[in-house]
């Protein structure tokens, strides 16, 4: 059994879960290395306090054993997948399972079928379980981390280098990605937002030209391996618009903040509050308009969540991104985002990338 698995049943065992039903998604892929091919057919990883089986459609089945040796349940369209569910149930002793965690990214059918099965058992997701032990990276995991940070860091500076008067959003993002591309790295998402696109933050990359003037949030992220990156920063063509300085050293001051306040121990509300209150207290409070951050794992996004409510209490080796925010309609953008490692003494940033402006003349 792996370490992965033995920690997991640890945890079932510690918050009373019968069964964990996982489905063809990120968590499967984290516990056992692959995750069969997502469709609409009930396709569940069960797992139970002893025993361990697949729910697996007929045609994805030769495939998923040449990959796992755990017990396969097949089903075909013909026959439906009742009676190799409830087999599958039977055989990891969790039939009568009164406690259950269902994954939150399943399709909702997979899991009304589950419950179906079962004789009204109660369920919670997987906040406990398998979502615990994601949110804490261990040190294989923080290599891949940071070799994807520094890639990034280059890819951003292939942006800086595109961008000049004339030149389109799209062209930039086109550099971008093929210097992923270039470092054997898979484009996961590129966000170039110039000029009053900046103010949108998850604009669209598009045909909009750069202007003498402008101000060019760039956000991007990459995956060699296992996790992919993220990372915002600036960039201004020619002189800066009125007020940017001013905000820009606003929400570098919030990011400082955060990660001050970023401590084990901490909840995430409080790193929330203290990137919040620096922008609020300048006058510029309703113009930050998303939460400080989110985890980052082989999901972009994922828990932890840095949000005004969150009451998760931040621990070592959870990672995720502080990126505070100033948009000002009409005009530009400023946005500051770092991913960091929660270390005993603090947050360590992957990123070696400045976060100061990058000014083209």
């Amino acid at each position: 059994m792996s370490n992965k698995l033995l920690k997991l049943k640890k945890l079932m065992k510690e918050n009373e879960v019968d069964l964990l039903a996982l489905g063809p998604g990120t968590h499967m892929r984290w516990l056992l290395g692959f995750n069969p091919y997502p469709d609409e057919r009930p396709c569940m990883l069960l797992l139970g306090l002893e025993k361990d089986a697949f729910l697996m459609p007929s045609v994805n089945a030769e495939d998923a054993m040449k990959r796992s040796d755990i017990k396969m349940f097949s089903w075909n369209d013909e026959s439906g997948p009742s009676k190799a569910l409830v087999e599958a149930l039977i055989f990891t002793g969790s039939s009568n399972a009164k406690h259950i965690a269902i994954d939150e990214a399943m399709r909702s059918h997979f899991a009304l079928i589950l419950i179906d099965a079962l004789p009204k058992p109660t369920y919670e997701f997987t906040n406990s379980t398998i979502g615990a032990l994601r949110m804490r990276k261990d040190a294989d995991e923080f290599v891949n981390l940071k070799e994807n940070a520094l890639i990034d860091d280059r890819a951003m500076q292939a942006g800086f280098a595109a961008i000049k008067k004339g030149v389109t959003e799209l062209e930039i993002g086109e550099a971008i990605n093929t210097h992923f591309i270039s470092e054997g790295a898979k484009p996961q998402f590129c966000i170039v937002g110039s000029g009053p696109n900046g103010a949108f933050p998850h604009h669209h990359t598009g045909n909009r030209k750069v202007e003498n003037g402008d101000v060019v949030l760039i956000d991007i992220g990459g995956r060699k391996g296992t996790f992919p990156s993220d990372m915002t920063r600036m960039s201004v063509l020619g002189e800066p618009p009125k007020d940017y300085l001013e905000v820009h050293a606003i929400v570098e001051r919030a990011v400082q903040a955060a990660m001050a306040a970023a401590k084990p121990g901490v909840m995430a509300k409080d790193v929330d509050a203290a990137a919040r209150d620096v922008i609020t207290e300048a006058g510029y409070g309703e113009f930050f308009v998303h939460r400080t951050g989110h985890g980052l794992g082989i999901d972009i996004h994922e828990p932890p969540y840095i949000t005004a409510t969150s009451e998760v209490v931040l621990d070592e080796g959870m990672v995720f991104s502080i990126e505070p925010g100033i948009y000002l309609q009409g005009r530009f953008g400023v946005r500051l985002e770092e991913i960091v490692i929660l270390r005993a003494d603090g947050p360590e940033i992957l990123s070696e990338l400045t976060r100061k402006t990058n000014f083209i003349t």
